[in-house]
């Protein structure tokens, strides 16, 4: 996996965490830490989460073999 799959994918769980505490708390972590949902930051965040899912895609659909082949790579 390359650094960008991995960065993308840590922004994703963080999305995911972000969404799941919005779900269960109805409290926006992203928004709590960065100033709110209208903070430059906040939304360079957001933004960023939704490239990244956006990226993610295409992992869903990187065939098997290929993934299999990278991870025997990475072995040696």
């Amino acid at each position: 996996m390359s650094a960008i799959q991995r960065t993308a994918l840590v922004l994703v769980i963080i999305g995911a965490i972000n969404w799941g505490l919005i779900g269960f708390f109805q409290f926006d972590l992203v928004a709590a830490i960065f100033g709110g949902q209208d903070a430059a930051l906040a939304r360079l965040v957001y933004g960023l989460v939704g490239l990244s899912g956006l990226y993610c895609l295409t992992l869903l659909f990187k065939p098997s073999e290929e993934l299999s082949t990278e991870d025997r790579s990475e072995l040696t």
